[in-house]
C-alpha cells in the first residue's frame, strides 16, 4: 500500500508539472485584448479599409518633402510630385532634388573628399531604409492577412475613446514589429509605429507615422519620421497638395 500511495503520489507531482511546463509556455493575453471572433471581425474590417483607402489615393496626386540630418543637422532637402502607379506603390518625379549644404560642397582638399565619401555612404543608407519603409507603409491586406494566418496579429485598447490598435509581430521580417491606430467609427489608420531593422537586428530602423483625411476623400500619411539608428539619420517626410486627377 506504501509503495501503491508512492507511486500514487509521484503520477500526481508529474500531472502538476506537467501542466506548470505547458502553462509556462503558453503566451500570457492580457484580459483586454480582443481573440477570435473580435479580432478576425476587426482584421476583415482593416483589410477592406485598406484595399479601399487604395483606390480612392490612386486618384490623387500630391507633394513630398523629404528633409534628411545627419546627427542632428540638416542636411539634405528632397521634393516630389508623386501619384501611386499601377503596382499601387507610390511613383515619385523629383522637383528640386535639394543638396549637400553650400559650406559642405565649397570645401577643398583632403576633409572635401573625406565629406564626399560620407555623402554617398549616407545616400546609399538613407535608400536602402526608404525602401525597406515602403514595404509596411501603406499595410498590405495580403500581408496582413498572412500574419494573422501565423498568429501573429493581436487587437486591443489604446486608451483612447473610438479607437483601437492592430499589433503584428514578423511582418515583413522575422523579430520586426508594426503597430497600427485605428479609428473605430471612420475605419481610418490614424496612426502607424514600426520597429524593423535593415540586414540584422543591430541595424535598427525606427518608422512613426501620421495620417489624416482628405475632406470627401481617402486618409492618408500626413508627417513620416524615419530613423535609421546606427548612423544617426533622420528622413523627416511631410505630404501636402493632394489634387484629385
Amino acid at each position: 500500500m506504501k509503495n501503491a500511495r508512492s507511486c500514487g503520489n509521484r503520477g500526481v507531482w508529474w500531472t502538476f508539472a506537467a501542466a506548470a511546463i505547458v502553462a509556462a509556455s503558453v503566451p500570457i493575453v492580457p484580459a483586454a485584448w480582443a481573440q477570435g471572433p473580435e479580432m478576425l471581425r476587426r482584421l476583415v474590417e482593416v483589410k477592406e479599409a485598406m484595399a479601399m483607402n487604395k483606390q480612392l489615393l490612386a486618384q490623387y496626386t500630391w507633394m513630398e518633402q523629404n528633409v534628411v540630418s545627419i546627427r542632428g543637422e540638416q542636411r539634405k532637402e528632397e521634393l516630389f510630385n508623386v501619384r501611386l502607379g499601377p503596382d499601387g506603390r507610390p511613383q515619385k518625379t523629383a522637383v528640386d532634388p535639394g543638396s549637400f549644404s553650400d559650406s559642405d560642397r565649397q570645401r577643398r582638399g583632403l576633409r572635401a573628399r573625406i565629406i564626399e565619401r560620407k555623402t554617398e555612404e549616407y545616400k546609399e543608407y538613407g535608400e536602402q531604409i526608404k525602401s525597406l519603409v515602403q514595404q509596411y507603409v501603406p499595410p498590405e491586406r495580403d500581408m496582413l492577412e498572412q500574419a494573422y494566418q501565423q498568429g501573429n496579429v493581436m487587437i486591443g485598447p489604446v486608451g483612447v475613446p473610438g479607437e483601437y490598435r492592430l499589433v503584428i509581430s514578423n511582418y515583413v521580417k522575422p523579430g520586426d514589429n508594426m503597430t497600427m491606430v485605428m479609428n473605430k467609427a471612420q475605419k481610418t489608420l490614424t496612426s502607424l509605429s514600426i520597429s524593423t531593422y535593415l540586414t540584422d537586428p543591430s541595424d535598427a530602423v525606427k518608422v512613426n507615422v501620421k495620417f489624416t483625411k482628405l475632406p470627401g476623400g481617402p486618409s492618408h500619411v500626413a508627417t513620416e519620421t524615419i530613423n535609421g539608428v546606427s548612423k544617426q539619420l533622420t528622413i523627416a517626410v511631410q505630404n501636402f497638395n493632394y489634387q484629385r486627377m
